[in-house]
């Protein structure tokens, strides 16, 4: 039988570090508030959000998605400091959201099993 709680940490645990993981991009936005270019700087957050919800069901979606947008910036900037700082959070990320799949995926098998 699986716990309840690991099934409950499992499944919204890559929501809500997608959700923090905007909100840490969107910091950056700060220091652009002139003439529109706070938007602009907003949208790398915005797009993490839309992952974030795409793959609210569909865990495969944001492990793909969030593993292509952390190895796209790594090899875009192509320095260590930032890929640590930006790619990595998103590779974890992404690895939640394929842990979170995969558990729910193998939960449903055991359940057809028994």
């Amino acid at each position: 039988m699986v716990n309840p709680h690991l099934n409950t940490w499992l499944t919204w645990s890559p929501r809500v570090l997608g959700t923090l993981v905007a909100l840490f991009l969107g910091l950056f936005a700060l220091d652009a508030f002139a003439g529109g270019a706070f938007l602009v700087h907003l949208a790398p957050s915005f797009l993490v959000l839309t992952i974030v919800a795409l793959a609210w069901h569909r865990s495969w979606v944001g492990a793909a998605t969030f593993a292509v947008l952390a190895v796209g910036y790594a090899l875009a900037v192509r320095r260590l400091d930032w890929i640590l700082v930006i790619s990595g959070p998103l590779l974890i990320v992404a690895a939640a959201f394929a842990w979170s799949g995969w558990n729910g995926r193998v939960g449903a098998a055991r359940a057809r099993r028994t």
